[in-house]
């Protein structure tokens, strides 16, 4: 776990500890200290917590125009234990829909599994961007994690599967990136 970094392609477009509206900024990380642990693993120190001991993030882009944030999730969502969905929503959803974002793409590669508890967190947040034409794209999740959230309906309060489930993202621009999911999913609900 601790060789596993955040993708910092992007790092010359946008940089969250330097972006004066990021829920990060002024954070100062360390390349030799490891403070941070998933369970009994220690993980990268350039992956950000936000309350969840087993689930760490790290905002790769946020556009405050057009309303897009790109999160990489690291470790275990365990809404069973931690309510890990709870910290999710209150310290980095909330702070970032009073700023304007309101379509959300999650990178899950490195989500290794998913526990369940309720679905009130998840409601909340879908019906708080509902409310502005907004979403939650899961993009390259494992498809025993995404069979996880299905399992108990939690599927239904983001945009998956299709083209999401095997995206070069890292290829794009962010701003691309964001552009081209925005699209994908724009068909997809003229199709349904």
């Amino acid at each position: 776990m601790h060789t596993i970094e955040p993708y910092f392609g992007w790092r010359g477009i946008y940089v969250a500890e330097e972006d004066p509206k990021s829920p990060f900024y002024g954070r100062e990380y360390s390349e030799f200290e490891f403070t941070n642990q998933l369970y009994n693993h220690l993980v990268h120190p350039q992956w950000d917590q936000f309350g969840s001991p087993s689930l760490f993030v790290k905002i790769l882009y946020a556009n405050y125009d057009s309303g897009h944030a790109i999160l990489e999730l690291l470790g275990e969502w365990n809404d069973c234990l931690h309510n890990d969905i709870m910290f999710l929503k209150r310290e980095l959803a909330d702070y970032l829909i009073d700023l304007g974002i309101n379509k959300f793409i999650l990178i899950g590669e490195n989500v290794l599994n998913f526990h369940y508890s309720d679905d009130c967190y998840y409601e909340e947040w879908f019906e708080d961007l509902a409310e502005n034409d907004g979403w939650i794209a899961l993009v390259n999740f494992s498809d025993h994690v995404l069979g996880e959230f299905g399992n108990v309906g939690a599927d239904s309060y983001f945009v998956i599967g299709g083209r999401l489930q095997e995206m070069s993202w890292r290829t794009k621009k962010p701003q691309v990136l964001c552009e081209a999911i925005s699209g994908y999913i724009e068909k997809r609900l003229l199709l349904s």
